[in-house]
């Protein structure tokens, strides 16, 4: 009981992450860029590395904007790497950029002091030590993001879902893939500075792929990443300072074990039942089959 109000903020904060980004990650996993989130947000923390290579506070206004105007370079590349014929892949293209964005940090925090800290603190970041004023600041943002995805939810699902018909009907695909990736750029800049980009990455694939495990519709898909993403923060947070562990390496490997444990109970309770419908299907076929090649001779 006497550690609940040290939790308070940070699983509070584990819940707007959940919110949010839940919801990016049924678009991503709809348009088969899994890595984009790893990709960004390497990117906004290759711009935080700049900015304590330049003399800024890895924490102020500054080195925030400056990460932002990176995230913002990623996600116009993004938004023009996607090609019509898809002959190259856009996975290829956020692959490269989360190669070089990564070597480029290394190569920036060789020159400055406590590169290691930093490149720990990059990739787990430290959610035990948000405060209430910094939730805040990033529930307004969110909250903005998530209006303006509500507003054009239609648009932006429609291009993560049939983007062949999306362009017929007039639609901008770069133009608003450049949206969608922008508004995506506020999030992950915001949440790298809290949770670190592993953490990041998780919150946005682990809720998504979950949920599919057990749903089709995109309703569904959010209620079960929203339940299973809460679960895991307050179980990742409880179990980092029981153990004195880090919180975001933590909670990561929290939710690899409960998706593991979801993917088991999907074997044991609906894959099989989904697969007697099928095999009865195939026999049906079979026995049309027969039936046609009967009737021809």
């Amino acid at each position: 009981m006497e550690i609940l109000p040290f939790l308070l903020w940070p699983f509070v904060a584990s819940l707007i992450l959940t919110g949010i980004h839940a919801y990016l990650g049924v678009h991503v996993v709809e348009r088969g860029v899994i890595f984009v989130d790893l990709a960004l947000a390497q990117i906004a923390a290759l711009g935080a590395t700049i900015a304590i290579l330049v003399g800024m506070d890895p924490h102020g206004h500054g080195a925030y904007w400056l990460s932002l105007a990176f995230t913002f370079v990623g996600a116009g590349i993004f938004a023009f790497a996607r090609t019509r014929r898809g002959h190259i892949p856009q996975e290829a293209f956020i692959g490269i950029a989360y190669a070089v964005a990564s070597a480029t940090a290394i190569l920036a925090m060789s020159k400055a002091t406590g590169e290691t800290e930093h490149l720990k603190d990059m990739l787990v970041g430290n959610i035990l030590a948000v405060d209430k004023a910094e939730v805040i600041k990033t529930a307004v943002l969110y909250g903005v993001v998530g209006l303006f995805h509500y507003i054009f939810r239609r648009k932006f699902l429609l291009i993560s879902t049939d983007p062949a018909q999306a362009e017929a009907k007039g639609l901008n695909i770069r133009f608003w893939d450049f949206l969608f990736y922008a508004s995506f750029g506020f999030v992950v800049t915001s949440s790298v500075a809290i949770a670190g980009v592993l953490l990041v990455f998780c919150y946005l694939i682990v809720p998504s792929v979950g949920a599919m495990l057990f749903a089709d519709k995109v309703g569904r898909r959010l209620a079960i990443g929203w339940t299973m993403g809460t679960l895991v923060s307050a179980l990742g947070v409880y179990f980092s300072v029981w153990l004195d562990t880090p919180t975001g390496a933590t909670i990561v490997c929290t939710f690899g074990a409960v998706l593991v444990v979801m993917f088991l109970v999907h074997l044991l309770f609906f894959h099989g039942s989904r697969a007697h419908p099928l095999r009865g299907a195939a026999v049906s076929v079979e026995h049309q089959q027969e039936s046609v090649m009967q009737r021809t001779h």
